[in-house]
């Protein structure tokens, strides 16, 4: 194999694993609390379009929701302020999908986000998970 064929083939597989990389990144994340309260999120961001959807669900909280945010940037442990309120008042069942700033994908990306479920016995938070990416 000749160093062109090959430096054209590195470059090809680089172009490619970019393009997939352009395509939908996945996230999760399992949602913890007192009192055997838990839940999940699926998240999906569309990083051309800068568009992010999301889902929640969760059982077990000490009454009704009364909010539910996306908090960032924030390392694992740590607090933040909202970045995405979650219309609804935290409300089963939640979905929707909202346009990020580069920022806000930039720290969604690096593992920065956290969701929270708040109740009133729980005023800064009953469940909570860190979002991660899902590997492919």
């Amino acid at each position: 194999m000749s160093f062109k064929y090959a430096a054209a083939l590195s470059m090809a597989a680089m172009m490619v694993a970019g393009a997939a990389r352009a395509e939908i990144i996945h996230y999760h994340a399992a949602l913890t609390g007192p009192n055997g309260a838990k839940g999940e999120v699926t998240a999906e961001l569309e990083p051309s379009e800068k568009t992010f959807a999301y889902r929640a669900t969760y059982t077990g909280l000490s009454g009704p929701a009364t909010m539910a945010h996306f908090h960032g940037p924030a390392e694992p442990g740590k607090d933040a302020p909202p970045v995405v309120t979650v219309p609804g008042g935290g409300k089963l069942p939640i979905g929707g999908s909202v346009r990020l700033t580069d920022e806000e994908m930039a720290d969604l990306e690096a593992g920065k986000w956290y969701f929270n479920v708040h109740t009133a016995a729980n005023p800064n938070g009953e469940v909570r998970g860190q979002l991660t990416e899902v590997a492919r």
